[in-house]
This record gives structure tokens, C-alpha cells and sequence, in this order.
């Protein structure tokens, strides 16, 4: 089975069960990945825009965003290339107040074993194990 990207519209629908008709389309596609029939490769940038549209759309909290996700990118048949940066970003993003970019940063830095960052964000001073450097100091 060769697997397909899958796209943040599908996702929303599936998760938002909105609008009816393309909820069932989603879900139909989803039952399908998880009776491996279907792979599917979510990409990072394809989770970004579904934890801003959920935030800024759908009004979920972090929390809610980040259980909801890290349900989904641990569902059978999605293929994550960082996975488990993909769900400490998710964490950080519900636990440390971070918008979700700024946490999958701070995720792939670890991975990498990157300890600092330039930046003028001050949030990445919560960080335990980053130190933020500014530009110019």
C-alpha cells in the first residue's frame, strides 16, 4: 500500500464532524486507515494549520487541541516523520501557554539537542533546557 498526504480540511472535517456530508466522506477515508487499507503522512504544517483553525475557528482550548491531536497522530496508519516531537510540541502547546510553531521549535531543538535559540519571544524563557539568546548581545 503506497501511502497518500492527507490535508487539514479532511482532518478538520473528521474531527469536527462539519459539514455533515464531508464528515462522512472523512470518516469513510479514517475507517479505511484504521482497518489498514489506507496510510496516510501527516506533515507538520498540515497539524499547524489544524491547531490555528481549531484555536481560532472552532474556539478549543489548548488542551482540548492537544488531547484531541495527539489522539489522532497516534491513530493507526498516520505517519508522522518526527512523531514524538510532533506530541512534545502538542504537550508544550497545551501545558507551557506557547503558540504551537514556538512548540514544535522548542520540540525539534530537543531532538536535535539544540539548547539555544535567538529570538525576541520572552515564552521561551519558560523552557526548561532552552536558553533564549538576543540578537544582537
Amino acid at each position: 500500500m503506497t501511502p497518500a498526504c492527507v490535508d487539514t480540511n479532511v482532518i478538520l472535517r473528521f474531527l469536527t464532524r462539519e459539514p455533515p456530508d464531508m464528515a462522512q466522506q472523512a470518516l469513510t477515508l479514517f475507517t479505511a486507515v484504521q482497518n489498514g487499507e489506507v496510510s496516510l503522512i501527516l506533515e507538520e504544517i498540515v497539524l499547524a494549520e489544524a491547531v490555528w483553525v481549531l484555536r481560532s475557528f472552532y474556539q478549543y482550548s489548548p488542551a482540548e487541541i492537544s488531547n484531541i491531536l495527539q489522539e489522532f497522530v497516534n491513530f493507526p496508519g498516520i505517519v508522522c516523520e518526527h512523531k514524538a516531537a510532533i506530541l512534545i510540541a502538542l504537550r508544550l502547546f497545551a501545558s507551557k501557554n506557547l503558540d504551537f510553531t514556538d512548540a514544535m521549535i522548542a520540540a525539534q531543538m530537543v531532538r536535535k539537542g539544540i539548547g539555544e535559540i535567538y529570538s525576541f519571544d520572552t515564552h521561551f524563557d519558560r523552557l526548561p533546557g532552552i536558553a533564549r539568546l538576543i540578537p544582537g548581545q
